[in-house]
């Protein structure tokens, strides 16, 4: 299991020169990558995209690489296609704003893939390192996600487990104020008639009984419990499933609230709230 939350720093130095890549993530609901590389490895980006989708399922990140390049024996030549649709394009804005000021050839050679490296040994050993340096930040990445993950799984486990003791004591309660019910309304029939008809008291026993019978609440939500403690001690994608828990948890945590009529199982009923609210703030960093 792994946070959504992380950091991590990548420097590397080779023959050509060096690259840092810097890698940032925080909680998203879905994948959402945001990639700054210079302009002149354009190309590679999408083979970028899809190295970080294979490592990163959920999350919103950033991954920013920062080249250094060293070599002096590169050779550039134009794109002389591109160079001339760039001076048709330049020609219309100057036809219709006469003002405009006039384009600086320097600046003009700064467009992306204006200046092509004829050296394809070069470029080929520079797009490998850049992916392979990728991986090695990807790596110290994914490692302070998971070392993040196993504190929370601790958290969450933590959490479950006082809701697993509650769900517990009202089970222990259930009996006694059943039969304290019972008493009472035996006691106010009598105030009331003087008499007690043994067969319409056994019926309104019955009536009540399933009206506040919460046995199958407490049973769904210690299954909900073993799923979310399974879960959690899981690899992979977990947290919508874990989401989804959380709203099933709470459910039956109402109705147990609802249906309650002693105060000490509806207090069970608020604790076990707070508790699942607790979770699904840490539920909101898990991938």
């Amino acid at each position: 299991m792994k946070s959504m939350t992380a950091f991590a720093l990548s420097k590397h130095s080779f023959d050509w020169g060096s690259l840092t890549w810097e890698l940032r993530a925080v909680n998203q609901r879905y994948l959402e990558i945001h990639l700054r590389i210079p302009d002149s490895i354009k190309p590679l980006e999408m083979a970028i995209r899809e190295h970080l989708k294979k490592q990163i399922s959920r999350g919103k990140v950033e991954a920013t690489l920062r080249l250094s390049i060293t070599q002096s024996d590169a050779e550039f030549c134009l794109n002389e296609a591109l160079l001339k649709d760039l001076t048709q394009a330049i020609q219309t804005v100057q036809m219709a704003l006469p003002e405009a000021t006039q384009v600086n050839p320097v600046d003009l050679l700064k467009w992306p893939g204006l200046l092509q490296n004829q050296n394809t040994e070069t470029n080929e050993t520079l797009n490998s390192d850049i992916i392979n340096s990728l991986q090695t930040g990807l790596n110290e990445f994914n490692q302070t996600r998971s070392r993040e993950g196993a504190s929370l799984q601790r958290i969450i486990i933590e959490k479950s487990q006082a809701m697993r003791a509650l769900v517990t004591q009202a089970q222990t309660l259930l009996p006694e104020i059943q039969a304290h019910f019972a008493e009472q309304l035996k006691h106010r029939i009598i105030d009331l008639t003087d008499s007690l008809d043994e067969v319409r008291y056994h019926q309104e026993i019955a009536i009540q009984a399933q009206k506040m019978d919460v046995a199958e609440e407490l049973d769904r939500l210690n299954t909900h419990l073993d799923e979310v403690e399974r879960l959690v001690q899981t690899t992979g994608v977990v947290g919508r499933r874990l989401d989804f828990l959380m709203q099933e948890l709470n459910r039956e945590a109402n109705t147990l609230g609802s249906k309650s009529i002693d105060s000490r199982t509806a207090q069970i009923s608020v604790e076990l709230k707070v508790l699942i609210e607790q979770i699904r703030e840490q539920i909101q960093n898990i991938e």
